[in-house]
């Protein structure tokens, strides 16, 4: 039997004792309780204070479970901490679910922030109130029903982690609701903003200062991406690598025409015409409902192409074949002598802290923020919106498939497209594909041309 450490004390033999551990002067209390020993801290330094503590500490817990309760406790903001841990560690070794990231933004903006200096165990009906309270005076508005589900989804992981450790007990697991507002559905563009948005980046971009000219280039080539494939603003692509993109070229048949009649074939033989229709398929690894394959079309390929031609020189293929593992949603450092980089070997490649910003004010400058029947701005989300409205109600794509490209489910459609339905007949009949109707070769209404937009004033 190893010999005892004069940093440890016993208090009652075999019940109770305290003990420094090492590189702390905090002493912890350990007792035993049904034939299992319990570790808490007694947060003093002084050894009187500490024994002291340490009695109150061990009654505390004989109380508790004579009264059914969990011998021993923790802080709400100690679990939630280790919960944090362990969806950080599982997102790691690749095991993790993209939800994972926000359960953990949940955990740290306002559930720790909230109920941290609660015990795990009295989290109860006047505790949830102040957590709503506090949720809403965090956020300045009222969360929506989905955000509050996610806030849920993390707190029920830490119970689940307290019950695990025997910090709480099932029976004392509070019951949670989600009764935030109704989630309301993004504005959309419609088909001339589509087609005077496309227009208008070429000019865009040159009238931006040199060293904004990357970023703005860039930015034309996310949307291009997101109108075009309906990925989710934000990690969907900017997540995305060189090695998750494949290229395929597919022939299709687009006319044909009669020969003129010779000796070997009198008839005239009959001469097809084809294009070779260039698709790409992203592997995307961090969508909110797992990995998926989406496809992109004509659009994204000249958007791929732009980018591998600015930050390597190469062709679409020549990017791809290489399978690198560089992000793709990058943009080159800008070199000038006044930042003193002209002579660097090696250029970064810079990732974008945000779109929205910079895409706000794209669109503020030419007329499109606001959606003029209902006044709302448009995100970036309304990207993905569009997408899917042009798919629904011109390309006659069907639901199952649709979900499928937008890592989505049927249900969700329904209930943010079904408004379409009286439209979709209409559209449809036209037989034309929407990437017809928002071609960007057309004359840009004056009333979306550029326009400088006067800098508010901060407040002092």
């Amino acid at each position: 039997m190893s010999p005892r450490k004069e940093t440890t004390h016993i208090i009652t033999e075999g019940e109770l004792l305290i003990a420094l551990r090492e590189r702390s002067s905090i002493w912890q209390c350990r007792y035993k309780i049904d034939g299992l020993w319990q570790r808490t801290t007694t947060g003093e330094r002084d050894i009187k204070k500490a024994k002291e503590t340490a009695k109150k500490l061990y009654l505390e817990a004989q109380i508790r479970k004579e009264n059914n309760y969990t011998p021993i406790t923790r802080k709400f903001k100690d679990v939630a901490r280790s919960v944090v841990k362990r969806l950080e560690k599982d997102i790691e070794a690749g095991q993790g679910k993209a939800i994972y990231k926000d359960y953990i933004i949940a955990l740290d903006r306002y559930l720790i922030p909230i109920l941290g200096k609660y015990k795990v165990d009295s989290i109860d009906y006047v505790a949830l109130k102040k957590l709503d309270e506090g949720r809403i005076k965090k956020m300045k508005k009222e969360p929506t029903k989905s955000t509050l589900l996610n806030h849920n989804a993390a707190l029920n992981r830490v119970f689940d982690l307290a019950i695990e450790k025997g910090y709480m007990s099932q029976s004392s697991r509070p019951e949670l609701h989600a009764k935030g507002k109704k989630s309301e559905r993004r504005v959309e563009f419609t088909e001339p903003e589509v087609r005077a948005m496309r227009g208008c980046f070429e000019t865009w971009i040159e009238l931006g200062r040199e060293d904004s000219k990357p970023v703005r280039a860039l930015l034309r080539d996310y949307v291009e991406v997101l109108l075009d494939t309906g990925a989710r603003p934000g990690k969907e692509l900017l997540d995305l690598k060189w090695a998750q993109i494949e290229i395929s070229m597919d022939p299709v048949l687009v006319g044909s025409s009669k020969a003129e009649p010779s000796e070997e074939n009198q008839r005239g033989k009959n001469i097809e015409t084809y294009d070779l229709r260039r698709t790409v398929i992203l592997n995307i690894q961090s969508g909110k409902t797992g990995k998926r394959k989406a496809i992109g079309r004509a659009a994204t390929v000249e958007a791929l192409t732009r980018i591998a031609s600015r930050n390597y020189g190469l062709n679409l293929p020549q990017a791809i074949e290489k399978k690198s593992q560089d992000f793709v949603f990058r943009y080159k450092e800008f070199l000038s002598k006044r930042r003193g980089n002209l002579e660097k070997e090696e250029v970064k490649f810079i990732a974008p802290t945000s779109f929205v910003k910079l895409f706000h004010n794209f669109l503020e400058e030419h007329g499109l923020l606001e959606d003029p029947v209902t006044g709302k701005e448009r995100q970036p989300y309304s990207l993905r919106h569009t997408y899917a409205t042009l798919m629904l109600t011109h390309d006659k794509v069907s639901p199952h498939t649709l979900a499928k490209q937008m890592g989505t489910s049927i249900a969700m459609l329904e209930k943010h497209y079904s408004h379409l339905d009286a439209v979709k007949a209409i559209h449809q009949l036209r037989g034309e594909e929407s990437r017809e109707l928002i071609k960007a070769d057309l004359v840009v209404d004056k009333k979306y041309e550029y326009r400088e937009v006067p800098k508010k004033k901060k407040k002092p």
